[in-house]
């Protein structure tokens, strides 16, 4: 695969991992960095799995853990490369990406890049169309779910979980976490999902299906967002991509394609 019409996506977490699933269904090489212990919840449907599994599946789709210096052979096996790479200087300095989009969602504004790229697309709040990014893809549930802004920036972080609130499961102290139940399984109103530092206790505050939970033995600070609770009870959801996801995927596909000049590099025309 050419080397300078790849696409990095800077995070791997779920959000993320819908926008990945876009792009590489429609034929774009897509490489992922990572965090060298990545913090995902939706870990079964996050490629950042592969930071802590060595490789990922996610909807049909493999991600692997590589080196700078095996990434093309797994773009060449029809794989998604995960690199431990948290500022991505490594792979920015050794390839020429078409486009970066930062998927991290940290909600802050971002460092800049080390170098320029063709198309910069920043996902929620923090990014500024037009000052440090090129794009940016909202992401708050709404009636602009996943639509491109060339110039300006999305809705404010609003600092709630969206839905009910008592769906997150936050860290009751600092320690290490372990997990009691597992992505998957159903919980009832008051039962342990997890046990910090075999001492203090993550209790679920509503009956259904555990839909994500940090990986076992992450260290964790209190108050810190660390699992997810569906009350819709049904496992399948699980493993599937978001809704969500994919809207902002598809929001990231637009802003690529709305460019003649990323058209050309992509697929050698219109």
């Amino acid at each position: 695969m050419p080397k300078d019409n790849l696409v990095l996506v800077r995070g791997g977490g779920d959000l993320a991992t819908g926008v990945v699933l876009r792009l590489h269904r429609s034929g774009i090489g897509v490489v992922v960095t990572e965090l060298p212990q990545p913090l995902a919840v939706r870990r079964t449907v996050s490629f950042a799995e592969a930071v802590y599994e060595g490789t990922w599946e996610v909807e049909g789709v493999r991600a692997r853990l590589v080196e700078a210096d095996q990434l093309s052979a797994a773009l060449e096996a029809d794989e998604i490369p995960v690199l431990i790479d948290p500022q991505a200087n490594i792979l920015l300095s050794s390839f020429l990406f078409l486009v970066v989009v930062d998927a991290r969602l940290t909600k802050q504004p971002p460092a800049p890049l080390p170098i320029p790229v063709p198309l910069h697309i920043g996902l929620g709040p923090g990014f500024t169309a037009g000052s440090n990014c090129h794009a940016v893809i909202e992401t708050r549930r709404s009636h602009t779910l996943g639509r491109v802004i060339w110039h300006g920036t999305t809705q404010p972080d609003s600092g709630e979980p969206e839905g009910d609130p008592r769906r997150v499961l936050r860290a009751s102290g600092d320690g290490v976490l372990l997990g009691v139940k597992r992505i998957g399984e159903h919980v009832e109103e008051g039962e342990v999902v997890a046990v910090i530092s075999d001492q203090l206790s993550v209790i679920s505050p509503l009956a259904g299906v555990l839909r994500g939970i940090v990986h076992d033995g992450l260290t964790v600070k209190q108050g810190m967002k660390i699992g997810d609770v569906d009350p819709r009870n049904d496992p399948s959801y699980c493993y599937l991509v978001s809704d969500k996801a994919l809207a902002i995927g598809g929001g990231v596909l637009e802003a690529m394609l709305s460019k003649q000049e990323i058209r050309e590099k992509l697929f050698g025309g219109r």
